[in-house]
């Protein structure tokens, strides 16, 4: 699992920031971004350690830094692709306001070595939720 994190905090093109609770890290979340003017929207990756799971540290945390998105880069839309059974990550980016656009089919390769789903979410400017 370090080294799959260490891989994504790497990432070239994205933005990331630890998620800390007590003073130890717990998580991390990261962005990055289409420029394109006619495409522009950003996305937005998060990984929370399970033994913290449920404590609204996720929620949070997206929260905070879509409202960063859109306040200071100027983004009126963000994505974020949940694994389509990934019910509480699914449930709490719907508290940030997220809403389902669609299943992207076999889209991600798990620690198993075989294909899952994934739920692709938006969310427009105007639809973040305050706390």
């Amino acid at each position: 699992m370090v080294a799959a994190v260490t891989e994504d905090l790497e990432e070239p093109d994205s933005t990331p920031y630890v998620i800390e609770l007590d003073g130890l890290v717990v998580g991390w979340i990261q962005w990055s971004a289409e420029e394109e003017p006619d495409y522009r929207y950003a996305t937005i990756d998060i990984y929370l350690d399970p033994a913290v799971h449920g404590r609204g540290l996720g929620t949070d945390a997206v929260r905070t830094l879509a409202r960063h998105l859109i306040n200071d880069h100027g983004h009126h839309r963000l994505e974020i692709d949940p694994a389509a059974d990934n019910d509480a990550a699914i449930r709490c980016y719907r508290n940030v306001g997220f809403r389902p656009v669609g299943i992207r089919r076999r889209s991600e390769r798990g620690n198993d070595g075989t294909w899952h789903d994934g739920l692709l979410m938006d969310l427009l400017a105007e639809e973040l939720t305050a706390e």
